[in-house]
């Protein structure tokens, strides 16, 4: 009696499912560990054992649909814990009652969650055909890759980035990208899984292979920085002065604060003056006007460069100089030290919702997103600005998180990356530190000091290790004034892309045949 009581009330969920209680709560812990693995609430060595709650659930489902399910349930947890600070975005600035913002976040968590479902359902497809310590990491790279480009891509922390306080760990990013991190800390998932599951002596031998592949790449970020740290001290530098405003975002277009937001920056610029011919640098659409219009606030901006003999680069609206074009684009301008307009970059990976409104007269209520800003035009392309000699590209906002952006501007001789951002829009969520932590790799993965000037926070300077040399907290009106150098180092992944997805792609068609070959000789 007592067992057959036990069967009926462990959480059974066979009526509708075929699932038990244990597996669903095991996927949702396994949601719960991916959250805690970023910031700001988490630590990046969860990421490590995160999955292991999934594997084991996946180990007590039948069928692919039972595994698309538990794939989802973890990745539902997931993603509400990451991307939660969606709703206050659309609450607070799209103006939207907080159950369409809740909804409207639930929808997004519900998408990102389908890429894991698909992992999750292959690995049961899979199971009994070819291990999951060559399926699992092969998948959740192809399946990555897809998420970070289809519909103009969403990577908001791919597994890879947790590890950005890893640096001697993330060092061969500069060779596989943010996916190869990813593709590590699943087989070692999988490994750790496999070798508590079955303990045997090929389990065994498998968690040594593994523990040498990973004390190989440890091993490479260690000779790695070495290398970059000589590079470092044979390039040229220049000082910079990061600025941030602190401008809160429901004053930041009132026209009557505009000179006063328009003072901070430049008192906040003359205090931080860097030396004669340096760079100056104040965030995305720092100036709450329009930069080509000629009146009194434009003067001020081209005066300060003249007061402070530097290089002056600022966020600003601009609007489009060709006759009969309405278009409107999220710019950043540079000025000489004699208040020259020496380049402009129209940045050309809009945020949907944010700076442009697809769908708008399909979905009319979605108009309100864009309140205050408008849709924005696209940028030509990725086109370092020219300091003289020197050559910075500038990534702003979003830009930041996108890996080719970086190596488009490495390609074309950038030896500066240049993020600038208002963050302002997350309150005091965890998306400003998730959005600065990824920072991190494009430093990395070009090999090129890095540095971010946020309205709100976090500011700071990466340099080509990835380390974080100085940073600012958000909310905060202030200022970061360090060095940095031109470094010139080629890496492979700046030169070549995601060849770790293709790889993984390549492997996926060759499981699948593996597995349709094996299906075939069962049904003779």
């Amino acid at each position: 009696m007592k067992n057959k009581s036990r069967t009926k009330n462990d959480f059974q969920l066979k009526a509708g499912t075929g699932l038990t209680g244990d597996a669903v709560l095991l996927a949702a812990l396994s949601g719960l560990l991916i959250f805690l693995s970023f910031p700001k609430y988490g630590f990046g060595f969860i990421a490590w054992i995160a999955l292991l709650p999934l594997f084991f659930a996946l180990k007590k489902a039948n069928t692919v649909a039972q595994g698309l399910l538990l794939g989802f349930i973890t990745g539902v947890v997931g993603y509400i814990g990451i991307i939660y600070w969606i709703t206050f975005v659309i609450v607070n600035y799209g103006y939207l009652p907080l159950y369409v913002g809740i909804i409207l976040m639930l929808l997004l968590a519900c998408y990102l969650s389908a890429y894991i479902s698909l992992f999750a359902g292959c690995i049961i497809y899979f199971q009994g055909k070819i291990p999951l310590y060559l399926t699992a990491p092969v998948l959740w790279v192809c399946l990555e890759y897809v998420k970070s480009l289809l519909l103009t891509g969403f990577p908001w922390e791919n597994l890879g980035y947790s590890q950005y306080l890893n640096t001697y760990f993330i060092q061969i990013a500069d060779v596989t990208g943010v996916l190869g991190l990813s593709f590590l800390i699943v087989l070692t998932n999988a490994t750790i899984f496999e070798v508590i599951s079955k303990r045997s002596a090929r389990e065994y031998a498998l968690a040594g292979i593994v523990s040498l592949v990973l004390v190989g790449v440890y091993g490479y970020g260690i000779y790695r920085l070495d290398q970059v740290n000589k590079t470092m001290r044979q390039s040229q530098g220049m000082e910079v002065s990061l600025i941030q405003g602190n401008i809160d975002q429901s004053i930041k277009w009132n026209e009557n604060y505009q000179r006063e937001t328009l003072n901070i920056y430049e008192q906040l610029s003359l205090k931080n003056s860097p030396a004669d011919g340096s760079l100056i640098i104040w965030p995305e659409t720092a100036v709450p006007f329009i930069f080509q219009d000629q009146n009194s606030l434009h003067e001020q901006i081209r005066n300060l460069s003249l007061k402070t003999k530097s290089w002056l680069l600022f966020g600003s609206v601009s609007r489009s100089q060709e006759r009969g074009n309405n278009d409107y684009f999220n710019s950043a301008y540079i000025l000489s030290p004699s208040g020259e307009i020496k380049g402009k970059y129209d940045k050309v990976h809009l945020v949907p919702y944010g700076e442009y409104v697809p769908l708008r007269n399909i979905l009319p209520f979605v108009k309100g997103f864009t309140e205050g800003i408008g849709d924005f035009g696209t940028g030509a392309g990725y086109y370092p600005l020219s300091l003289n000699d020197k050559k910075i590209g500038i990534l702003i906002c979003y830009e930041g998180i996108l890996p080719f952006a970086a190596r488009m501007y490495k390609n074309r001789s950038a030896g500066l990356l240049v993020n600038i951002t208002n963050d302002a829009w997350f309150g005091a969520t965890s998306a400003p530190f998730q959005h600065f932590s990824m920072s991190v790799f494009r430093a990395v993965e070009t090999r090129l000091y890095l540095v971010r000037a946020a309205n709100t926070g976090i500011s700071g300077i990466i340099d080509p290790g990835g380390r974080i040399i100085a940073k600012t907290d958000i909310f905060r009106e202030d200022a970061l004034k360090g060095y940095v150098k031109f470094v010139n180092m080629p890496t492979l992944y700046a030169r070549y892309g995601d060849l770790v997805a293709v790889a993984c792609f390549l492997l996926m068609i060759f499981y699948f045949l593996i597995s349709l070959k094996r299906e075939g000789k069962k049904c003779q």
